[in-house]
């Protein structure tokens, strides 16, 4: 599996999955978890799949511009939207800088400005 497969993987689904929406739900419904207890939850599961994906990242000689080389991929549209949930429920991602440098780089590409949630046409 190459490198690159394996960034996007680990967001995917060693992040994404614990701290989806329909995951969230159910911690607060069925469970009866506080909105605090929940984003603890989320911060919890960012905080610990960041710092992979920081190590990762930071580590390998391949990362340039953007998660491997200096022309975005399949790890960097997983990155990104992470990146805005993490935000959303205001994680701390200054522990992260490469993740952030490689995110500030995909913002500056059009595509990936246009796809932002807060440019879509049912943002709130």
């Amino acid at each position: 599996m190459t490198l690159t497969r394996s960034l996007a993987l680990l967001v995917a689904c060693e992040i994404h999955p614990l701290n989806n929406l329909r995951t969230l739900t159910h911690l607060n419904k069925a469970l009866g978890q506080s909105e605090e207890q929940v984003n603890a939850w989320y911060q919890h599961w960012i905080a610990d799949g960041m710092a992979k994906l920081e190590s990762a990242m930071a580590k390998t000689p391949g990362t340039g511009k953007y998660s491997q080389g200096d022309a975005p991929g399949i790890a960097d549209c997983c990155l990104v939207p992470q990146v805005f949930n993490a935000q959303r429920y205001k994680c701390d991602l200054a522990p992260y800088p490469t993740v952030m440098r490689v995110f500030d780089a995909c913002m500056r590409l059009e595509p990936f400005d246009r796809a932002q949630p807060g440019k879509q046409p049912d943002a709130e």
